[in-house]
């Protein structure tokens, strides 16, 4: 067939590649969108949206346990694998569906198949069928697609007692034992999912802490928190060697955790979640006169525009943080700039992260550490959930607001919570910090009561000894860089 002409072409449908093309079509351009997948990318099918699916029935769970705290006589939850993977399923459904009306609605084509530069503004799509068609972007091309976990070649996946966080979010069985090799994000999210559902979950981590790069207090506070709860967790330690049995995997770990000495430990279970990598492989980048870092990543601009004029790259594949919402708002960005505004830019103060563990952990800005490490002298405030109404009536008193503030201007250098529903509760310091407000700001607000949100006004207001439902911390000379 002859090339298919359009204004822009955007390869990859997660969460940054759905929104360049809805919001390229808003702007009145004729857009066709790629993937090899489905269309949601990892976050919808496989990532954010499946994995707190599967958080919110664990959190659930939890409740159910620990009704008769309340008053209330339940009987223990049974979980219904089958019924929690259905329920899953259908809330993925209904987000792809969501997208693909969006799509409708704003003139976008999909179509699926592997995507392949033939020069820089022409792609080659093969389709599911073997055929090829060539598609030729009048303005740009938006290269969009994602990450994906990183295998360890020495522990072969096979999708059942070797996996990913792909195959964990299955939930093709409930071992009795799980293996979590890697304490970042993704590690705990999972080791939270499934002891909630019932495992018994080691966590291995080589670093000292876990969510390394986190505020270390909060790092503490959340591993305090899981430890409690039942997961296991051995720091500063590494796998040596995994290996199938008949009954599972057999592990080898040795570190701080086992005193320096190999400990052998089976698991029926072993989920490798050390972190993910650009999907760049396959593009044939070089017939569009691109080029990667040796670690895989597109480097863009402020308008996510790479070295090529007319290409544009964003989300995972473009590097750190490897987020969603990054993603979401640098494919905003690259529409409009391909539809010529020439004000559009990605330039955020911070971007939020967050870990849906249970409680979660929410963090903006710099940590502590960071903090000090910039030459910052430091003010910060602190707020432990206990002392919060609302969290009492809640049941849920084991967590943190922790605000990092500048001691010479007050500003707000960075927010850090471990709290029920962390994840909402950090839109404020987005806000406070891309304003440039200050602690003082902060705690002169008024929030409302009885919230949590209350307890960062509580945080903002202690770190200038003002704090009313907590005795405040004797005035001490401001926390000095080094």
């Amino acid at each position: 067939m002859a090339d298919v002409q359009v204004d822009a072409i955007v390869i990859g449908a997660g969460p940054g590649g759905y929104h360049a093309a809805i919001r390229l079509g808003q702007l009145g351009k004729s857009v066709v969108c790629f993937d090899r997948d489905e269309v949601g990318g990892v976050c919808l099918n496989w990532g954010c949206i499946p994995t707190k699916a599967l958080l919110h029935v664990g959190e659930v769970a939890r409740h159910i346990r620990e009704a008769g705290k309340l008053g209330l006589t339940v009987g223990a939850p049974e979980v219904d694998r089958e019924g929690v993977a259905k329920f899953a399923g259908d809330v993925v459904s209904s987000n792809v569906k969501g997208v693909e009306t969006l799509f409708k609605a704003n003139n976008v084509t999909f179509a699926y198949g592997e995507a392949s530069f033939t020069g820089p503004k022409s792609v080659a799509l093969k389709k599911r069928d073997g055929a090829t068609d060539t598609y030729v972007a009048k303005d740009a091309v938006v290269v969009a697609t994602g990450s994906a976990p990183i295998d360890v070649k020495a522990w072969p996946r096979d999708g059942e007692t070797i996996i990913n966080s792909d195959d964990a979010v299955r939930l093709k069985k409930i071992p009795k034992t799980l293996l979590v090799i890697g304490g970042g994000v993704i590690g705990l999210e999972f080791a939270t999912v499934y002891t909630r559902l019932g495992a018994k979950v080691l966590v291995v981590e080589m670093l000292p802490q876990i969510l390394t790069g986190t505020d270390l207090e909060i790092s503490k506070t959340l591993g305090r928190i899981l430890k409690k709860q039942g997961v296991e967790i051995a720091l500063g330690t590494a796998v040596k060697s995994l290996e199938k049995t008949g009954n599972g995997v057999s592990a080898v770990i040795n570190g701080e955790y086992t005193g320096g000495k190999d400990e052998a430990r089976e698991f029926e279970m072993a989920l490798v979640a050390v972190g993910r990598r650009p999907v760049s492989d396959g593009l044939n980048l070089a017939a569009a006169g691109l080029s990667t870092s040796d670690k895989g990543f597109l480097s863009v601009d402020a308008q996510r525009r790479t070295s090529v004029p007319g290409v544009y790259a964003i989300g995972d594949v473009t590097g750190a943080p490897l987020l969603a919402h990054k993603a979401m708002k640098e494919g905003v960005v690259a529409a409009e700039a391909i539809a010529g505004d020439r004000s559009a830019a990605f330039d955020p103060v911070a971007v939020p992260n967050c870990v849906y563990t249970d409680p979660e952990v929410a963090t903006v800005g710099l940590s502590e550490e960071e903090a000090k490490a910039q030459g910052y002298e430091l003010r910060i405030g602190k707020f432990p959930l206990i002392a919060s109404g609302r969290a009492r009536t809640m049941g849920e008193t084991d967590g943190l607001i922790k605000l990092v503030g500048d001691a010479k201007t007050d500003l707000l250098l960075g927010m850090h919570i471990v709290a029920p529903q962390a994840e909402s509760l950090i839109g404020e310091g987005v806000i406070a910090l891309e304003m440039g407000a200050t602690l003082e700001d902060i705690g002169l607000s008024i929030h409302p009561h009885p919230t949590l949100t209350e307890s960062i006004g509580d945080a903002a207001e202690a770190s200038h000894g003002k704090a009313i439902h907590i005795v405040n911390p004797k005035p001490k000379t401001p926390v000095a860089a080094g």
